[in-house]
């Protein structure tokens, strides 16, 4: 069995909702082993655009990892996510952040996520179920992490 962490995001038509239906969808086919709380954060990139609801799950897969963002991109084009900007607005964002410990750096699929260690709103959830990543999401700058809040909703 593999295990992955998944990071999801959401900003339009109902982001809680969204990123609630994705971990149930994404539990249909794997095992979800542990979530995160959902946390509110400002956006990244192109930020002429709403606060994003982001989250990170651990799941365990029998997927391969080109299975799983064949998965991840299927689901996103099911719930409605539309690429017309990058970084953009979007009804869901699922990303792979890691794969057991492999290492994958290809045209479409790089492995560990090559920006996970520089986002607030992925490490801030992420060690929060793998105190592993607490030391990197330390020594992001406090502007970095005073843009994120901690919600007190849990995934379902």
């Amino acid at each position: 069995m593999n295990q992955s962490y998944i990071a999801l995001g959401s900003n339009i038509d109902e982001p809680i909702k969204n990123v609630q239906r994705a971990i149930s969808e994404l539990g249909k086919t794997n095992k979800v082993i542990a979530s995160s709380s959902f946390y509110l954060t400002k956006p990244w990139g192109y930020l002429d655009q709403p606060d994003f609801i982001n989250a990170v799950i651990l799941i365990e897969t029998i997927f391969s990892p080109y299975a799983l963002l064949g998965q991840l991109q299927a689901l996103e084009k099911h719930m409605g996510r539309e690429r017309t900007i990058h970084w953009g607005p979007r009804s869901i964002d699922l990303d792979i952040l890691t794969f057991n410990d492999e290492t994958i750096v290809e045209p479409d699929l790089v492995i560990p996520h090559p920006h996970m260690l520089e986002r607030a709103f992925v490490l801030a959830p992420l060690s929060e179920i793998n105190s592993d990543y607490l030391e990197a999401y330390l020594k992001l700058s406090n502007e970095s992490r005073n843009e994120i809040q901690r919600l007190g909703l849990e995934r379902l």
